[in-house]
This record gives structure tokens, C-alpha cells and sequence, in this order.
């Protein structure tokens, strides 16, 4: 899974040589909600949904999850796949503020503030706002990465929020066409030619990243969570960083300045502030439930 998503970084900036940014992550979400929502109607027989919970789950993954990640489009015509996933990386870090600010259960503790500040320490590195970057194309593009991860994170605390208990496969395959559409109306509003290049690499950029990066690795990614929980499962979001670097750097001749990196090991030094007792306590689960089967 972490070679799925890491590799998408990569695949959209070469993409983005030949079609127009939010029209490429619009078609991208057409073909993975056609295939994920054939999963839904001959599998699972479960496509739509029931209840007014579904659909708030649907809205908040199209319009915020799904919808917000044209941002990473536009800002990677401006920066590297590797900076790209590296600011994608505060994602984990960003659920714990933005949860703590909408929903009343959650509670900040000590711990998790200071692994936040660390956290943040990580993005000023990354994105390193001085007075002559601000006007700079790269700085740009690393605040509209940044508002592409905010969003996401809005939308998945919104499906949270919503109490939907649709199947996983039938939440993404609807919020995946809700999504492509608010693209579509972003195209054309932005007034982008509707027209792109089937070039060998953009077509391979394109099949990789409905295919691979978005439905398969959806169904990789939930299916992971009912295995080992979120805990776990969200520490892919580290390995993401590390895949698209090397895949960028082997594939797209990018190199990522040792700042930047510093940067990274700084934000997962504040996830793990933060996540501590939930990744400890998952591991030891983890650990006994191995211990039981081999006995």
C-alpha cells in the first residue's frame, strides 16, 4: 500500500506534462469510482445509500476528501513529488488539531501538543517561509499541497462525524464520483482547455493511478484497517514519503534538499509524540495475538 500511494506522487507530476491539472485528477476519479462502484453492485450488492448518515458521509468524502486534492495537483505543477508527500505526511498529526477542534470527545492532551508544535517545527522546515520565498513559484505550490491535506483531513473527520456505516468500498466509489464532478466544475470554471495529450507516459500516469493508486490501494488501505486498526494502519503515511522520493528520483531525476528531509523526520518524530500510547498499546496487541497463534 505504501508503494501504491507513494508511487501516485510521481505519477501525477509526469501526467501533468500533458493534461490540465484538475482535469487529470477528474478523470482519474471517474474511472476508480466506475470500478469501485462495480465492486459494490456485483459484490457486495450494497451500491447506495440508506440512510441520511450515508449520505453526509458521501458529501464530505466528494466535496472535501476527494474534491480538496485538485490543490495537489495545481501545487504539484510547482514542486516535487517527494516535498508533495512529505507535506501529505502531517496528515496524521493534522486529524488529531482539526478532531479536537469539531468534535467535543476529543481531548488535547499534553503529549500530543507538544508532538503537534514538533510537528509543525517539520512543516516550517519543509516549506520554509522566508521573506524571499514567499513570492516564489515552489512556495506556492507547497501551500496549495498544504491546503490539499487540510481537506482531505476535514473530509475524513466529516465521514467520521457522519456515522454511516456503508461499506467502505460503496463510501469511496460515491465520494470518488462526487469528487470527479466538483473537479470537472473546477475545470471548467478555472477555464482550463478540456483537452489532453495521450502520450505513453501520460496514458500510464493515468491507468496507474485509477487503477493502482486509488481503487486498489482504497481496498488495500481498509482492509488493512480491519486487520491491525487505524493506529497502525496510518503509519503507511510514512512510508509514503520515502517511495515517492526514490520513485522521483529514479523516474523524474528529482533530489530533495537535506532541509527537506530533516524536515520529514521532524513530523514523524511529532507523530510518534503524539500517537504513542495507541501505536504501543497496538503493537503490543499485535505482539500477543502472534504469541497465541504460533502456541
Amino acid at each position: 500500500m505504501g508503494v501504491a500511494f507513494g508511487a501516485a506522487f510521481p505519477a501525477i507530476k509526469a501526467g501533468l506534462a500533458d493534461a490540465p491539472p484538475l482535469l487529470f485528477a477528474a478523470l482519474r476519479y471517474d474511472l476508480a469510482a466506475l470500478l469501485l462502484l462495480a465492486y459494490a453492485v456485483f459484490v457486495l450488492r450494497d451500491w447506495r445509500p440508506h440512510r441520511r448518515a450515508d449520505w453526509l458521509a458521501v458529501l464530505a468524502g466528494g466535496v472535501l476528501f476527494f474534491g480538496s486534492t485538485g490543490f495537489l495537483y495545481l501545487g504539484q505543477q510547482y514542486t516535487t513529488a517527494g516535498v508533495s508527500a512529505i507535506i501529505y505526511s502531517l496528515g496524521p498529526i493534522l486529524t488529531v488539531v482539526l478532531a479536537w477542534a469539531l468534535l467535543p470527545a476529543e481531548r488535547l492532551s499534553r503529549r500530543a501538543l507538544v508532538g503537534v508544535l514538533i510537528g509543525l517545527v517539520g512543516v516550517v522546515l519543509v516549506v520554509r517561509p522566508t521573506p524571499e520565498a514567499l513570492f516564489s513559484d515552489d512556495f506556492r505550490g507547497k501551500l496549495l499541497v498544504l491546503t490539499a491535506i487540510t481537506g482531505v483531513t476535514l473530509g475524513s473527520i466529516g465521514i467520521r462525524m457522519s456515522g454511516s456505516h456503508m461499506p467502505a468500498a460503496t463510501t469511496t466509489g460515491l465520494s470518488l464520483a462526487l469528487g470527479g464532478a466538483v473537479l470537472h466544475v473546477g475545470s471548467l470554471l478555472s477555464g482550463e482547455p478540456q483537452a489532453i495529450a495521450l502520450t505513453p507516459t501520460f496514458v500510464g500516469s493515468y491507468l496507474y493511478l485509477a487503477v493502482v493508486a486509488t481503487t486498489l490501494g482504497f481496498v488495500a488501505y481498509f482492509s488493512l484497517l480491519d486487520r491491525v486498526g487505524p493506529h497502525q494502519a496510518n503509519l503507511v503515511v510514512y512510508v509514503v514519503p520515502v517511495v515517492a522520493t526514490i520513485v522521483g528520483w529514479a523516474w523524474l531525476g528529482e533530489h530533495l534538499p537535506a532541509v527537506t528531509l530533516a524536515g520529514f523526520l521532524v513530523i514523524f518524530t511529532g507523530f510518534l509524540a503524539v500517537k504513542w500510547p495507541e501505536l504501543s498499546q497496538s503493537v503490543q496487541s499485535a505482539w500477543i495475538r502472534t504469541r497465541g497463534q504460533r502456541a
